[in-house]
């Protein structure tokens, strides 16, 4: 089988139940951002993995990686009567439970803190803001088209987990997390 189909040459794609619509309809543009993220989700474990000190990070975002698959199948199908591919509360559960248990390693936040500080925790911040976006355009689809709601709890839900996990990436270097200083 080809790579190439030649039946989006002229702006239209397929969804999973095969009808056809614009490639810059806010339904393809939202599931090429989940893209997005799996792809920097696996340049974070590309980064991480032959390190001993995030093995335990890896597995988790290697299993956000999956979940995001599904995300994507989930916002490329309309037909939300499917059970098929759905993004459930199950997996927003999995991305609490991780958030409740790599936070027994922080220590409360008392400012504002900025993205940085270690090369690790600034690939998880770019992770995080990038679905801060995906979550923002989710929105804005679900006000004109049918979807899974599940997905806005399971991207808020995943934001917070990159931020605690780049806050994470950057005490196990022994970096402090940088506070936000106001500036004039």
């Amino acid at each position: 089988m080809k790579i190439y189909t030649k039946t989006g040459d002229k702006g239209e794609t397929g969804l999973v139940n095969g009808s056809r619509i614009d490639k810059s309809n806010l339904r393809i543009t939202t599931y090429g951002q989940i893209d997005e993220i799996n792809s920097q989700v696996g340049l974070c474990i590309s980064f991480l993995g032959n390190k001993n000190e995030y093995l335990d990070i890896v597995d988790t975002l290697d299993s956000i990686q999956n979940q995001l698959f599904i995300v994507g199948a989930d916002l490329a199908n309309p037909n939300i009567e499917s059970k098929d591919y759905r993004v459930s509360a199950t997996m927003t559960l999995f991305i609490e439970k991780s958030i409740d248990t790599y936070e027994l390693d922080l220590d409360p936040i008392k400012y504002f803190i900025l993205p940085g500080g270690s090369i690790e925790s600034s690939l998880l911040h770019v992770c995080r803001t990038i679905v801060r976006r995906t979550e923002t355009t989710c929105v804005a689809l679900a006000k004109s088209q049918v979807i899974n709601n599940e997905i806005l709890v399971y991207l808020n839900r995943l934001s917070d987990l990159l931020f605690v996990l780049a806050r994470l990436a950057n005490k196990r270097q022994n970096i402090q997390d940088i506070a936000w200083k106001h500036t004039n």
